[in-house]
């Protein structure tokens, strides 16, 4: 375990929030390659912070149609599109950052068997 009291502060936060299955495997994952790759390693807070703000907007409009009698039906439409909209955004980020996950193996996969044959 890191010495760092803050990388240990980081660690156990994270390892709470898989054990309390707020995050999975799969958001430590692609964390890693976003803080590996050359973008931006902020990356992966920015899509969730979006997603975050647009869902907040957006769930009190659904909430509000909810409670009308009879629901506004192409109201509702629209405000699910928008929030589906905002959900594939987020998806799609990660998307790229398993894109570059890709690209940064099959460097390493190349440079890794240039070491071996240097070996040998």
């Amino acid at each position: 375990m890191e010495s760092n009291p803050l990388h240990q502060q980081i660690a156990s936060m994270r390892q709470h929030l898989l054990d309390e299955e707020i995050l999975d495997e799969q958001f430590v994952e692609l964390e890693g390659l976003a803080l590996a790759s050359d973008e931006d390693p902020n990356f992966v807070e920015v899509t969730i912070n979006v997603y975050f703000e647009e869902s907040n907007e957006l769930l009190p409009m659904i909430e509000d149609l909810l409670g009308k009698n009879p629901i506004e039906g192409s109201e509702m439409e629209r405000i699910l599109h928008r929030f589906k909209g905002s959900c594939a955004s987020a998806k799609a980020a990660f998307e790229q950052v398993k894109t570059e996950q890709g690209n940064l193996k099959a460097k390493l996969d190349s440079y890794f068997e240039l070491v071996k044959q240097a070996k040998a």
